[in-house]
């Protein structure tokens, strides 16, 4: 694979890229994911001012970048990028330019007053309660080897009862199957959070275990592949496509869409906000509240039931 070509930036700069990284990682404690995303929009973002500026780059040039700099990065972007990757870019930069500040760099203001782009609100897409049990029955036998299909029902009832990403499902190890009923989930930023195991999430777990012909170790990854190795997203994500033909799901029947039935079922069944907002690991409450939108009959049902005038 060709290697991408060095920044165009001053040894001094490149410093402090790898300074501001450094305190990304250790004091703000991002993820390594985070990390390689931020660290792909700070690239692109210095390659596109070294052309725009025709030289190489130092810190004093960043500086005395103007709002018409800036401007015509994210113009720059418009064409090839989705509104969404260049505002999630913004925020990258003013990240950098908030550490540069920090450190006692006089900072223009003009990037802090940028702008990203409008970025349409997609409603969460949630499987009916039917349709999830349907799934969940289904993928028991859905592969001729029989201690995969026991994975593939426990990492789907996970994801499902305990309302995980798939990224968090698999990160887990075996050390972390819970005795108890509370499983212990790392999200996103490393934040910690509590959620409730069902026992059939246990009993999905404790069959695939005891199926799987791999030995397992305290650090071994829970969710193992057909070699060995830890389980890669993409071989589940097939699975579940396979899935979705077999029963006529609709297209966005994704192994997140069953981490947003697990959100729209909770509230469905009179869950407060402010607890799915917790067992979610979401930052906001603005998050959450998307699934408002999506239960509205139940929402509208317990207003004429409860309102004096309805």
């Amino acid at each position: 694979m060709e290697q991408p070509s060095p920044l165009p930036v001053t040894p001094s700069l490149g410093g402090t890229i790898a300074a501001w990284e450094d305190w990304m990682r250790h004091v703000k404690r991002a993820s390594e994911h985070t990390l390689v995303s931020y660290r792909h929009d700070l690239d692109h973002f210095l390659r596109f001012l070294s052309n725009h500026l025709g030289e190489r780059l130092d810190s004093a040039q960043l500086l005395t970048l103007q709002a018409r700099d800036f401007r015509a990065w994210m113009a720059n972007r418009h064409s090839e990028f989705e509104a969404s990757s260049t505002a999630r870019a913004l925020s990258t930069i003013k990240n950098f330019f908030r550490y540069l500040e920090k450190q006692g760099e006089d900072v223009s203001s003009a990037i802090f007053h940028m702008r990203g782009p409008k970025i349409k609100k997609s409603l969460p897409r949630a499987l009916g309660e039917e349709q999830a049990s349907d799934a969940i029955t289904a993928i028991a036998t859905q592969h001729e080897e029989p201690w995969i299909a026991k994975r593939d029902l426990a990492l789907l009832i996970l994801i499902y009862g305990c309302g995980l990403r798939i990224s968090e499902a698999l990160s887990l190890r075996y050390k972390d199957i819970p005795a108890g009923d509370v499983l212990s989930i790392i999200g996103k930023g490393n934040k910690q959070r509590q959620v409730p195991v069902l026992p059939a999430v246990h009993s999905a777990l404790d069959d695939y275990v005891k199926a799987c012909p791999y030995p397992f170790s305290p650090l071994s990854p829970l969710f193992i592949g057909l070699r060995g190795d830890s389980l890669n997203p993409a071989v589940f994500q097939r699975e579940l496509r396979k899935l979705r033909r077999q029963l006529g799901l609709p297209e966005s029947t994704t192994p997140h869409a069953f981490r947003h039935s697990f959100a729209t079922h909770l509230l469905a069944g009179g869950g407060d906000l402010r607890s799915i907002q917790e067992l979610l690991g979401h930052a906001s409450l603005s998050t959450t509240q998307r699934y408002t939108h999506v239960d509205k009959a139940r929402l509208m049902a317990a207003y004429k039931n409860a309102h004096p005038r309805a």
